[in-house]
């Protein structure tokens, strides 16, 4: 796909690895929307990219089936069309699933840290790629969905919720692949390992230099690097229905 003049839907698009795709792919000349469920942030990001590409923002609960739809809705009504969708948004709420000493149980994973995270990463990934299938099938433009799944797919300790949630994004994008191929819609998927960001970035130095002394390239992967395999993904014709392990050769 020929990114100059499409429109391009980024979830968590107002910081992160959401921002950092967004400015790419705004310098190769595609439109944005982006959906983020903090205003202020949204403000800023549009501000910072507006000079470069038309973008527009939108507040939305990515977990709230009737704010998506019309937020879809919305989008179409402003642009015309979704070409593409990145499905970025997430969120993580580690923890152990039982945590005990000499047989005594001393703390578990409540019900609600793991079915938050699982709402946001999961149900919210399901919910926008639906609707932006919808538009593109509608449209008779096809497209291109990409989900951001994460090297914890695999299964990673105190990740009981966000390991479960990102094995299923990628597999999702896997399916769509097969289903949504006869309406000319590709669908794939990233996992990442460990990018440096503002979360990496607050950890404590000893524990990041821990970290990056375990990536077998010797540091953490950059935003950017992220978003050039999202648009390799998006440009290339004939990918469709596999997962990009983007990682270092870090394996869990």
């Amino acid at each position: 796909m020929e990114l100059k003049d499409k429109v391009v839907v980024i979830t968590g698009g107002a910081g992160g690895l959401g921002l950092a795709m967004a400015k790419d792919l705004a310098a190769h000349g595609a439109k944005l929307a982006l959906i983020d469920v903090d205003q202020e942030r949204l403000e800023r990001a549009c501000a910072d990219i507006g000079d470069a590409t038309e973008v527009q923002g939108y507040a939305l609960d990515i977990t709230d089936e009737e704010d998506v739809t019309a937020g879809f809705k919305y989008i179409l009504e402003d642009f015309g069309a979704v070409h593409v969708l990145i499905n970025n948004a997430g969120i993580l709420r580690d923890g152990m699933l039982v945590k005990a000493k000499d047989g005594v149980i001393s703390d578990r994973m409540s019900l609600e840290q793991f079915q938050s995270v699982i709402n946001v990463n999961l149900t919210g990934t399901f919910l926008c790629g639906r609707e932006a299938a919808c538009a593109m099938i509608e449209t008779g433009e096809g497209g291109v969905i990409v989900n951001i799944s994460s090297l914890a797919r695999s299964g990673n300790m105190g990740q009981t919720n966000y390991a479960a949630s990102k094995a299923g994004v990628a597999t999702m994008a896997v399916g769509w692949a097969k289903e949504l191929a006869r309406h000319n819609i590709r669908a794939a998927a990233v996992a990442p390992g460990v990018i440096a960001t503002e979360m990496t970035a607050a950890m404590k130095p000893e524990a990041l230099e821990r970290l990056e002394k375990l990536v077998p390239v010797g540091r953490l992967g950059q935003a950017e690097e992220i978003a050039s395999t999202v648009r390799f993904i998006i440009e290339n014709d004939y990918v469709n229905g596999r997962v990009f392990e983007i990682d270092g050769g870090l394996r869990f």
